[in-house]
């Protein structure tokens, strides 16, 4: 299980093995690689940096496999925020785990 954060630096929750989690315990996202599709199957972004959270504009007419989320697990006390990176060109900020 691996910890993450948005681009801005707002932590996220945690990927587990191919499953993105929030931290309060929702399946969000499933990765292809390092990329990150919802359960509808449309793009939500990717990881970089090995822990981070972005999402490439060029890509969000992209789609993948769409799948049932698994049930709410239990919740964890977030952990802290880093400072957030600056933002690349053509790119914006992975929505936060309160937007899904």
């Amino acid at each position: 299980m691996k910890s993450v954060w948005t681009w801005g630096g707002k932590f996220f929750g945690h990927i587990d093995g191919e499953d993105l989690w929030t931290y309060d315990g929702k399946h969000v996202g499933r990765l292809n690689g390092d990329e990150i599709y919802g359960r509808d199957g449309l793009y939500l972004g990717e990881v970089m940096n090995d822990d981070r959270l972005i999402t490439n504009n060029a890509k969000r007419s992209w789609r993948g496999y769409s799948f049932t989320p698994y049930a709410r697990r239990v919740g964890f006390v977030p952990y802290t925020n880093y400072v957030g990176y600056v933002m690349y060109a053509g790119h914006q900020d992975f929505p936060g785990p309160d937007e899904f």
